[in-house]
């Protein structure tokens, strides 16, 4: 997503280079995230001599989710190869031996569970999101291929791409509510299944689709503000309780975008937007009864949110560009 948000020729240069050098010949090390200078140990360990901010606790330092497996990775990879490609910011040969490898190794991890995109900690599930991204990345590289007319295994790759979909659509969604779910075979919902229709899943028409952001404002709405998923759940391995996710509620505004719910969109794009402290930045919660900003801050993930549904209520957002050939 960030590439598709941030517009920045250089520096989508540079990542796609930096990624090539990162990821190419090893793409079982695919990390999710990485320290500034590229990284890869970021052991966590805590701090328990610091009381953190207002008395958060514990103070960590590093990150275990570095370890974590998380699908969604690769379609946002292949997704923004995808971008770079469409809008001329390398060459069409670039990266593809990279992206075969990858895909080759995608085939064979996507009906594992993994730790998903929040970085849960009570335990691998078969999240929704999370396949359906490993679905964008073969999305992607297929319809490059085709464009391009690029050497690869298309009639194999087609046939995975399908069946991930249709595995998808019968057991992330549950018939009786009208709604995909957090997990297969789960009950609960959780804020990113928002992306279905943004990355291009199913058409934002598609009643699946409807119903599932019916569900979302119904249950995880909070005056007006998006949880990402109940906590009550255990689902994160933490303790209950957190605030709306910005994130999640740019992506409510890109669904109404994309429904033509445009005076919808623009209300809730303008009331995130007035939570931004004087320098304009936002954290990556927002709590609706204390009125105030938590969590990390300031957080990248909210201004790419933010980026891309100002561009969306202009007709030249990700949302539609990801959508077409």
């Amino acid at each position: 997503m960030a590439l598709a948000a941030a517009g920045y020729r250089e520096e989508a240069r540079a990542w796609r280079v930096w990624l090539q050098r990162s990821v190419a010949g090893s793409p079982n090390q695919l990390q999710i995230m990485y320290g500034l200078s590229g990284e890869r140990q970021l052991t966590e360990w805590e701090v328990p001599w610091l009381p953190g901010y207002q008395s958060a606790a514990p103070v960590r330092i590093g990150n275990a989710a570095s370890v974590q497996l998380q699908l969604d990775v690769y379609g946002e990879i292949m997704d923004a190869i995808f971008q770079a490609r469409k809008n001329a910011l390398a060459p069409v040969q670039s990266a593809w031996a990279l992206q075969q490898t990858l895909i080759e190794h995608l085939e064979q991890i996507w009906e594992q569970p993994d730790d998903g995109i929040w970085e849960v900690r009570g335990g691998r599930r078969h999240f929704t999101l999370s396949k359906i991204m490993a679905w964008v990345a073969l999305d992607r590289t297929v319809r490059d291929a085709e464009r391009f007319k690029l050497q690869a295994p298309l009639e194999r790759w087609r046939q995975v791409r399908d069946h991930m979909h249709a595995t998808i659509c019968e057991f992330g969604f549950d018939s009786s509510r009208n709604t995909f779910t957090q997990s297969f075979g789960s009950s609960e919902l959780d804020a990113s299944l928002l992306l279905i229709s943004v990355v291009g899943f199913l058409p934002p028409e598609d009643p699946r689709v409807r119903g599932t952001i019916a569900a979302i404002e119904q249950d995880l709405v909070v005056d007006g503000f998006v949880l990402r998923y109940r906590t009550k759940v255990g689902i994160d391995g933490l303790p209950p309780g957190e605030g709306a996710f910005l994130p999640c509620s740019f992506w409510l505004a890109d669904n109404y975008t994309l429904q033509n719910r445009d005076a919808e969109a623009s209300a809730l794009f303008n009331r995130l937007l007035s939570l931004s402290n004087d320098v304009g930045l936002l954290a990556e919660e927002y709590d609706p009864h204390a009125q105030r900003q938590v969590g990390n801050f300031p957080q990248a993930f909210s201004h790419l949110a933010l980026i891309g549904t100002a561009l969306n209520l202009h007709d030249i957002g990700p949302s539609r560009s990801r959508c077409q050939s």
